[in-house]
């Protein structure tokens, strides 16, 4: 029995309303179904279309485009609440993210012909090809080039981890339209591109599956003379780099609150083991060793809460929030990775039965320890941009 949820001012009376509703949408798609599909590697196909039918899916589009027009903050519960009950937002935090850099620096012309699909449903953004094999966290060093040519791009290049390629309608890409040693410097002369999938042509466009520990559908994509309208380019040509730390401010930020949500989750889970596993006649939750470790877990896990707070507020008044977003990214991932090895002791060999879903969702939130940026990164960043010392790599 999962006891209930413990009342917090910092979290949950913040929003009410709209957890009530992600809740009760959620109570649909209970852990046999996402047990289901783990254990089949499928898309969670009918949760994405309940979820995009409640409007949650468009949260982040203008009204005037048939959207929910929230902010980070709001789209951060969403995905808070889906891991907090049990599910993967993946599909979910992915089209909010990558939205981001459509909303803040598409064309007018690009919002109106793809924002009111992606409200509706009818259209799908759940891809970012950004890694690269060769580059992997090093984005500027990108080897994907988009050359103009005839009043279009022609890409070539490969990208590895993009997620979800095979279920999205849209595409957005980073790529090199001026080589890097013409460019007057390692991050300018890269672009970001909104690609519709659904025109490319198949001999062009390769997306590979890749079998992982996780159900994120993840894959390589290959591509051979692929030629795009110039209208793809979001915002000015060589801003790319510019664009994406944008986007990926944004990307930590809901990051971050899903894993909120899954510590949440954890810390639920070995509570109510806890209280009604007895062994030698007591209860296990009597014993220190079993008690403090949870509590420090849901200390953790609400003290990164109050940082994702914090960068979602910055981003949604349209500050500098890079600094934030990274920390909160950090401390949220390490709250949700301890509170999954406290969740596994706790319920000792039933915490590696599949039926319990401890198992599956420690798996889904050891990712976060390495994407979508790694822990150690992050620690460079904050040593280099906010403490000020030596550049470490």
């Amino acid at each position: 029995m999962i006891p209930p949820r413990p009342v917090s001012r910092s979290a949950e009376t913040r929003y009410s309303d709209l957890r009530a509703g992600v809740q009760q949408l959620c109570e649909r798609f209970p852990g046999e179904y996402w047990r289901e599909l783990d254990r089949q590697r499928r898309y969670p196909e009918t949760f994405v279309q309940a979820v995009t039918g409640a409007g949650y899916l468009g949260a982040l589009v203008p009204a005037q485009y048939g959207g929910l027009g929230m902010g980070v903050s709001e789209a951060s519960v969403i995905v808070e609440e889906i891991n907090r009950s049990g599910g993967n937002s993946a599909p979910v935090h992915a089209q909010m993210y990558i939205m981001a850099a459509v909303l803040r620096h598409g064309s007018d012309n690009q919002k109106e012909q793809y924002l009111p699909g992606i409200a509706s449903g009818k259209l799908r953004l759940q891809a970012f090809a950004v890694t690269e094999p060769s580059a992997g966290s090093d984005s500027t060093r990108t080897q994907t080039t988009a050359v103009h040519h005839n009043g279009s791009f022609v890409v070539n290049g490969q990208k590895v981890f993009t997620s979800r390629a095979q279920y999205s309608d849209l595409l957005l890409l980073l790529a090199r339209t001026t080589p890097r040693d013409e460019a007057g410097g390692k991050s300018s002369g890269l672009s970001l591109f909104l690609i519709d999938i659904r025109d490319c042509d198949a001999s062009r466009l390769t997306i590979k599956p890749l079998d992982t520990m996780v159900n994120h559908h993840t894959n390589e994509l290959f591509f051979d003379d692929l030629e795009i309208p110039e209208q793809s380019l979001v915002g000015n040509e060589g801003d790319g780099f510019r664009y994406l730390l944008d986007t990926l401010n944004a990307e930590r930020i809901l990051i971050a609150a899903e894993c909120i949500g899954d510590g949440r989750w954890f810390v639920d889970r070995a509570t109510a083991y806890a209280r009604d596993r007895s062994v030698f006649g007591q209860p296990i939750g009597r014993n220190q060793g079993i008690q403090f470790p949870i509590a420090r877990a849901h200390v953790a896990t609400e003290a990164a809460d109050l940082m994702r707070w914090r960068a979602a507020q910055l981003f949604d008044e349209g500050e500098p929030c890079g600094g934030e977003a990274n920390m909160a990214k950090l401390l949220a991932a390490d709250a949700s990775w301890e509170a999954a090895n406290v969740a596994v002791q706790t319920l000792g060999g039933y915490g590696f039965a599949t039926e319990y879903d401890v198992e599956r969702k420690f798996r889904e939130t050891r990712l976060y320890q390495v994407a979508p940026i790694s822990t150690n990164l992050i620690l460079s960043y904050i040593g280099e941009h906010i403490l000020r010392l030596p550049r470490s790599y």
